[in-house]
């Protein structure tokens, strides 16, 4: 299928000979409005031959804002007024010329365009002018008219002063100068134009120019392009100048915006064709926004030239019949515009490869690939080559690593994943003290991810990484517990071994460059560790909030009517001090006054330390501390989501939406906080250690290798060790896969190697002082990542700002965990911070995760019947039902890895992860290549056969239709579009 480009209106078609036809050289000798011929199959001259040529298809372009000026006659007078304005879209002066329409994609009729041809065949053309000022183009330009189609001297003069008049700019107004301006209106009877009718053209910018705010779309480096048509009682026969300066220059006050101009395009002409001239003048602005056309204009040395690139833009078009949709509606912007090499390449997109991790080889596929598919993941075959060559290529981006953090981005982004971070030592450091009877607990939580996290920032090859618990490994130390309490053997010496053999076994994986085995794993495998992870997030914020109903139960038994009968009376043990003290929470109105039992009334924290007991129905009684903890929980997570969606809204200016885009999470958190203590009810807030010392207090800070368990346990460690191995590899490798992919735009290259080797290393540390083991934390690394994302500054009207990449760093991550560290210190502030409101961030987490992979929407397609699904890239190649095969195959190796995860065979999930790989091999003998590039990408040694075979299927069929056209040339006849 070709890409979209404008639409037209519909045309009727008619036979001719070929000898009828005329050439585009010979130009047709008619009057300019009356009709010519064009050939379906282009000449020699025209397009592929002419346009395919590389340093047409690889010219630097600027962005041009062009602008249509179209001459009125108004009370006072012609007058030149501002109609249209084009950066990649059409936007329209409405009736009544006070507002800009929507950005839109331009509908022309398919005479415009015709039109337009006759008119850069027979017009004037000025290629590289040099001119200084607009009067000396317009004088060059009126008399360099071809033989016989000179104008009178006073024809000269008169249409001079008409070019010359300075244009009515349609100016974008602030809302507050807006409201000024309807203000003073009824004072000064209508709105003050920037010029007044009959005003000459200036040469210097006027202010107007230089305050209007649309300038802020315009992208840096761009460069103007000048259209003006109109009719002209004076004038018999139409006058046409297409001009190109040699060098862009300022043209005073001609633009809207004060912009080098490069382009100029003249149609004056009869009266009684006014709507023809304004839509030839749309159509020239519609092709100069084509960049290919652009690219042939900027390096165009004749007309022909320029015939060639309008008869590739014709190549492109899509017809519209009339009568089958409405002209005048406005078709919105794509939100994803196809790249220029799939028009320029040799071989149409629909016949390219889907190579392994080429992401334009499949033309609109949306299939990420490889993550690297340089030298990154290539044996050098020597030990530890793998290693320095990662030295060598993040060496000398170590200093911009921290220099880049300078932007006001990174404290967001430090604010937000510290708190993440927190949560996530918090919740784990819990569960791994309930695991191992506090042998690990929240404190030794806090300082492993602080110091782990500082020197893997400090030292790895992709410092965007957040190194964290994860539930996998929270698994196998459950697991470790539970057998060495079997076994009477002492958890943290059997643990050092362990963590011992797993940095040893780390380091000889790094050694032998066993990260070139990433390769293999495809979308299939990331998709599944990262749907688990996300799906422990999203499973673990559920059930902290669920448990909330056991620690602060719902009153259930309250009954209006009862409400007298509800009390709480101290019963101290000794005689003579027992005393009645109502601690029920409710109004004091509806609570019963009962006679206290003793004359002095206690509290009910007096009353337990006094060694009483609290007896009455009421005792029980707390408000309902789970609703209002699922109301901060679920409001969270939805502003958390609604204010990450405010940079697209259409409310509030750029920069406001992007600032709030950027710090919602915190923005979310400081909201709901404030929330929480406005309420003052006694909600569950974080609870950080204040003090260091072990959770534990039968253990120390450094962990003795020897001496509780017998001597061999240091040999029998190797085959746990090995199960650990084999899941922080994937683990930690998964994660790197994810991060590094292409799609993210990474400029400083990945690690592999030099990151595994820090965890190995760091293996060694948090095992010899009793710290949880660490890997790269799926979610929270992608969190990391999407806040620190980059988006060009400005963007042409309709639209949507470019993704330029990450704001790769080290200084966020290493600001992380150095505030994670004190955090024992800031224990004061951070009490304040309600648990629900951290677990509605894991639970945003978790989601946004979730739906970054391709296989949430595919479970969704599940549910859809097919006229509604969306119009994706795969269904387009691959059958549904071979879609849901594959999609239902991934949901079974969802669940099995998860049931294995949960049950007491949690102890081979390592290994089970493994087994995602050699699944993911076995599908070959169950779906074709060609459906796996394009639901999956290929493994290695499938993705260079396929080229192959594809690249044969291609020129075979290359050389049928080269024959095919050429057999067409000689012999069949051609197709005459007749517009007359």
């Amino acid at each position: 299928m070709r890409a979209h480009v404008p639409g037209v209106d519909g045309v009727a078609l008619q036979a001719a000979d070929a000898s009828s036809q005329p050439r585009p050289e010979e130009g047709n000798h008619e009057a300019p409005y009356q009709g010519f011929g064009c050939s379906i199959f282009p000449s020699s001259t025209a397009p592929a031959a002419a346009l395919q040529q590389e340093d047409w298809r690889d010219t630097a372009c600027p962005l041009l804002f062009i602008q249509l000026n179209q001459l009125l006659s108004t009370p006072a007078g012609l007058e030149w007024r501002e109609t249209a304005r084009w950066i990649k879209f059409e936007e329209k002066v409405e009736d009544g010329g006070e507002r800009w329409s929507a950005p839109h994609v331009p509908a022309l009729p398919l005479h415009s365009l015709f039109q337009l041809r006759t008119c850069l065949q027979k017009g004037t053309l000025l290629l590289d002018l040099d001119a200084p000022s607009f009067k000396e183009i317009i004088e060059k330009a009126l008399s360099g008219q071809s033989e016989g189609a000179e104008l009178q001297p006073e024809l000269r003069e008169r249409l001079a002063a008409l070019l010359l008049l300075q244009p009515r700019h349609q100016h974008t107004l602030t809302p507050l100068r807006l409201l000024a301006q309807l203000g003073l209106a009824p004072c000064r009877g209508k709105a003050k134009s920037w010029a007044e009718p009959g005003a000459q053209l200036s040469e210097t910018p006027l202010k107007e120019q230089l305050r209007n705010r649309f300038k802020k779309k315009v992208p840096p480096g761009s460069e103007a392009a000048h259209i003006a048509v109109g009719e002209v009682e004076f004038l018999e026969k139409p006058f046409t100048a297409f001009i190109r300066l040699r060098q862009a220059v300022a043209l005073g006050s001609l633009a809207e915006v004060p912009l080098p101009s490069r382009f100029l395009f003249i149609l004056l002409g009869p009266q009684a064709k006014e709507k023809a001239y304004h839509e030839v003048g749309r159509a020239m602005a519609t092709l100069l926004t084509d960049e290919f056309f652009q690219r042939v204009a900027q390096k165009a040395e004749h007309r022909g030239d320029l015939i060639a690139g309008m008869e590739a833009f014709l190549d492109e078009l899509t017809v519209l019949p009339p009568g089958k949709w409405d002209p005048n509606a406005r078709i919105p912007p794509l939100s994803c515009l196809p790249s220029l090499h799939r028009r320029t390449a040799v071989h149409p997109p629909d016949r390219q490869s889907h190579s392994n991790g080429d992401m334009a080889a499949g033309g609109d596929r949306a299939n990420p690939g490889y993550p690297c598919t340089g030298e990154e993941l290539e044996r050098t075959g020597r030990l530890f080559g793998g290693l320095l060559r990662d030295i060598r290529r993040k060496a000398p981006w170590y200093s911009s690593d921290f220099s880049d953090a300078l932007h006001p981005q990174c404290l967001s982004a430090v604010l937000y994943i510290y708190l993440a971070t927190v949560t996530n030592a918090i919740t784990f450091g819990g569960m791994l003290g309930d695991a191992t009877a506090n042998m690990q607990g929240v404190l030794e939580s806090f300082l492993g991810t602080a110091f782990a996290g500082f020197v893997f920032c400090l030292f790895s090859g992709q410092p965007l990484t957040i190194l964290s618990s994860t539930g996998p490994m929270l698994v196998f130390e459950r697991l470790l517990f539970s057998f060495s309490q079997d076994h009477s053997l002492h958890y943290l010496e059997f643990r050092l071994w362990i963590g011992l053999w797993v940095a040893f076994f780390g380091v000889v994986l790094v050694a032998t460059e066993a990260s070139h085995l990433v390769r293999y794993f495809t979308r299939f495998t990331e998709e599944g560790f990262c749907a688990l992870i996300s799906l422990i997030f999203i499973y673990d914020s559920l059930k902290k909030m669920l448990s909330l109903a056991d620690t602060f139960p719902i009153n259930w038994q309250y009954r209006l009517d009862n409400v007298t009968s509800y009390s709480c009376v101290c019963n101290l043990s000794s005689p003579g001090h027992s005393s009645a003290g109502n601690n029920t929470p409710l109004p004091s109105a509806l609570a019963p006054q009962q006679p206290p039992t003793a004359p002095t009334g206690l509290s009910r924290s007096q009353c337990l330390e006094q060694g009483g007991q609290l007896l009455g129905t009421s005792c029980q009684y707390v408000p309902d501390i789970t609703l209002i903890s699922f109301l901060l929980f679920g409001g969270t997570f939805l502003s958390c989501s609604a204010l990450k969606r405010f940079r697209s809204s259409r409310y509030f200016p750029a920069g406001v939406r992007k600032l709030v885009s950027d710090f919602a999470i915190i923005l979310a958190i400081l909201a709901f906080c404030a929330v929480d203590a406005t309420l003052g009810l006694e909600t569950p807030k974080l609870l950080v250690p204040s003090e260091l010392k072990p959770t534990n207090p039968e253990r120390g800070w450094i962990i003795s290798p020897f001496g509780a368990n017998p001597w061999w346990v240091c040999l029998v460690s190797a085959v746990p060790a090995v199960l650990v191995t084999i899941l922080i590899f994937m683990d930690q490798q998964i994660t790197a896969v994810i991060l590094n992919r292409r799609e993210y735009k990474l400029q400083k290259g990945a690690g592999f190697h030099l990151d595994l080797l820090c965890v190995s290393l760091l293996m060694v540390a948090t095992s010899a002082t009793g710290l949880p083991w660490y890997v790269s934390a799926t979610v929270i690394s992608l969190a990391h990542m999407e806040s620190l994302r980059k988006e060009s500054a400005t963007s042409a009207p309709g639209e949507h700002p470019e993704f330029l990449g990450i704001r790769e760093q080290r200084l966020t991550g290493i600001a992380v965990f150095i505030l994670t560290g004190l955090s024992v210190f800031m224990a004061p502030v951070l009490k304040h911070i309600p648990m629900p409101v951290l677990y509605g961030v894991f639970l945003h987490m978790g989601v946004a995760a979730l739906n970054s992979i391709q296989l949430t929407d595919r479970v969704r397609l599940l549910l859809m019947p097919a006229k509604h699904q969306p119009d994706l890239a795969y269904l387009r190649h691959v059958p549904l039902r071979r879609v849901h095969l594959f999609t239902i195959i991934q949901l079974l190796c969802l669940a099995l890895l998860w049931v294995v995860k949960s049950t007491v065979a949690a102890i081979i999930f390592p290994v089970m992860l493994l087994a995602l790989v050699g699944i993911r091999k076995a599908l070959e003998r169950v779906f074709s290549l060609h459906d796996l590039s394009w639901l999956d990408s290929l493994l290695p040694e499938t993705a260079s056969g396929e080229a192959e075979r594809i690249q044969a299927r291609r020129q075979k069929k290359d050389e049928s239709n080269s024959e095919e056209c050429e057999l067409m040339h000689r012999q069949g006849p051609e197709i005459n579009i007749s517009v007359n």
